[in-house]
This record gives structure tokens, sequence and C-alpha cells, in this order.
């Protein structure tokens, strides 16, 4: 039975029509489309296998009016604002029978409450960082050991900035079902470069930092990374970093070892600075490479977990961190990388995850990664 809805002046309804005032009618559309006036009380029902839009318009509805949306789908379905004001406290993507009730509170803004199950995120962001460089040992008692370089550093985030201060990185697209695995490299021991951490899955090409060059030293010759190892004096260059991950170490000057770079900036004696982000929900300054060797005092680690230089012995990079280990006449370790990912709170969780610690901000769910793990979504 059809019900007059909505109802104009002076109609008449059976009593069948008015039982049939709690049955919502249905508009079943296979395409992207925008909402009219006539959808105001009705259920917009999606039938498609591919992603679609639902837009919202201003001045099409009155304060109070609402539209129930569903979606029948395999397609994501998306409530999508177009020139009204849309919110929600939960997901404006609707998986299969996901819907909820589009209420407006005037002509341009409306909010969306969810009455099905969240959408897994379509979209992380992350940062990547490898473990850092090792420092170098003194060469025959002439030149001390240089500085490690700085774990190559990948960020997603936003306003933040990239290695190397290069161009951003784009947040990697979700897809349900699909486990991805999670490295992260270590640092390198005493003369010896730093491992790669990585994210990798079936839908995405993997997203890799290169581990930190090691400092210039008797056990090997100075090394390119993510950020590149320090090079030895009299005035040996410095290892190269990688295009939007990390900067050159610095030329060895005299006697002395030059630290190794950073994600922020170049070494000289001391390391290169590293570079801030906030996607863990406070800024932590990560990646700073490792400081050089020198006959009196070395040079310091570059902010962001560098190691010291020193005479005698080079301090080791600040772990989970990815910061470069300090050259010395014996080197120091470089710190160990980290991989963190975030998603908005308002979406679904993780169907799997291993070697994560959880944590969240007001907007964020924040997943760290200081050992290798896995993640992965199921809608």
């Amino acid at each position: 039975m059809t019900t007059p809805f909505p109802f104009v002046a002076a109609a008449v309804l059976t009593a069948e029509q008015l039982n049939s005032i709690t049955n919502l009618p249905i508009s079943a559309k296979t395409a992207s489309y925008t909402l009219i006036a006539g959808d105001a009380g009705k259920r917009i029902e999606m039938t498609n296998a591919s992603a679609t839009t639902i837009t919202v318009d201003t001045g099409i509805f009155s304060t109070g009016d609402s539209v129930f949306i569903y979606n029948a789908g395999s397609g994501v379905c998306t409530v999508t604002a177009g020139t009204a004001t849309v919110d929600t406290a939960s997901s404006l993507a609707l998986a299969q029978f996901g819907g909820g009730t589009l209420v407006f509170q005037s002509a341009s803004a409306a909010t969306f409450f969810s009455s099905g199950p969240p959408a897994i995120p379509s979209t992380i962001e992350y940062l990547v960082i490898a473990g850092g460089g090792g420092g170098g040992d003194t060469v025959g008692g002439v030149s001390f050991g240089a500085g490690g370089g700085a774990g190559g550093y990948r960020n997603s985030v936003a306003g933040e900035s990239q290695g190397g201060l290069g161009v951003l990185d784009t947040p990697f697209s979700t897809s349900s079902g699909v486990t991805y695995t999670i490295t992260v490299g270590n640092g390198g021991p005493n003369s010896t470069s730093g491992s790669d951490s990585s994210i990798a899955g079936s839908n995405i090409s993997t997203i890799t930092s290169t581990g930190g060059g090691r400092g210039g030293g008797n056990l090997g010759a100075v090394a390119s990374g993510g950020s590149g190892g320090g090079g030895l004096g009299p005035s040996g260059a410095g290892g190269a970093g990688t295009a939007n991950q990390g900067f050159v170490g610095g030329t060895g000057s005299g006697t002395s070892g030059a630290g190794g770079g950073g994600a922020g900036v170049a070494g000289t004696l001391s390391g290169g600075n590293g570079l801030s982000s906030s996607i863990s929900g406070s800024a932590t300054t990560r990646a700073g490479g490792g400081g050089g060797g020198a006959a009196v005092t070395g040079g310091a680690g570059g902010s962001g977990g560098g190691g010291a230089g020193g005479v005698a012995n080079g301090t080791a990079g600040t772990v989970n961190t990815g910061g470069g280990g300090g050259g010395a006449n014996f080197g120091a370790a470089g710190g160990k990388g980290v991989v963190i990912l975030r998603q908005p709170k308002n979406s679904k969780g993780p169907s799997t995850l291993t070697g994560a610690t959880i944590s969240s901000d007001a907007t964020y769910t924040i997943f760290t990664f200081n050992d290798s793990g896995t993640i992965g979504w199921t809608q």
C-alpha cells in the first residue's frame, strides 16, 4: 500500500494508509545520487557493486526533515556534503548493510546518525622510520670514527615534514581482508648500516624506509642510506641520503670524523637534526644523525635520537627513533626504527593486530610498532 506522503491539506487517508505510515517508502538507486526535497521521510536504498555517493545540498530540506539511507550494495556508499554541511560521530562511508538517518537542523546543516557498525578506515596515515646506522671506529689512531646516519624517515601526515624535506607521502588505502606486514628495522651495530623498515600488503606498493648509512671508520668505508653516514678526516665526504627520506652525512675535517645526516638537515661534526611529528598524539622529534668522533670532544648527536660522538666511545642512537650511533675510537650502535599508524576514532578497528601498542587522542586511534607485527581490517 502506498502512503500519500508528504501529506497535503484536506487529504483523507484510509485505515490501511494510516497503518502503513510506519513503513518508510523505499526509493531504490543504482547509481550515485543527489537528494531532492521529495526524499524527506523516505528510505534511500543504494544497490550497486561499485562505490557510490549520496550528495546533500543546501536549500533542499527544512529543519526537522529526515532521510533514512541504507546501502544494500557491495560497493561502499559515501554520504557526501555538497553545498550543505554534514556532521557525524560515526562514519559517512557506508559498507554493505550499513545505514543511518540524516536529520536536518536547518536548510544547510544536517547530522548523520549511524544505525550500523562503523566502516573500516579508507586510508591510514603513517610514519615509517628505519634503523639508524652505527658509528665508525678510529682509523689507525689518525682519524676518529664518524657518526652513523639516521634511518630513513617517511611521513604521510598532512602539514608535517618529510625526510630530506621532500614531497610528503600519501596515506595508504586499505582493503577489507588484507593483512599488512609491518617490519621495524634494527639499528646497525658498530660500523654497520641500519636495517630497513616497511609496510607491505597485497593491495599497496611496499612503503620502505632505508636503513641509515654507517659512519666511516676502521671497519668499513662510509655508507649511503636513508640519511648518509659521516665521512672521515681529513676531508672524506659523507654518504648520500635517500630522496624523500634524509640528508647527506657531513664531511670529515682534520682528525675528526663528521656527524651523520639526519632526517631534517645534513651532518656537520654534530649529527644532523631529526624531524618532529605529532602522529602519536604529541610532538616528538626522531631520526637524528650520530655525532662524529674527535680528539678533544665529539660532536653532539642530532636532535631526535642521534648518539653523541666521543674520544673513547660513542653514544648509541636512541631506540625506536632511528637515530644514528656516535663515532669515536669505538663507534656505537644506531637506534632501532619505528612504524606508527593512525586511523580516525570513528572508523572500525583492526580485526588483526600483532606487535603494536594502542593509544589514542581526541581524534585518532594510534598503533605504535616498536617491533615487527601485522595489522588488518575486515568489514
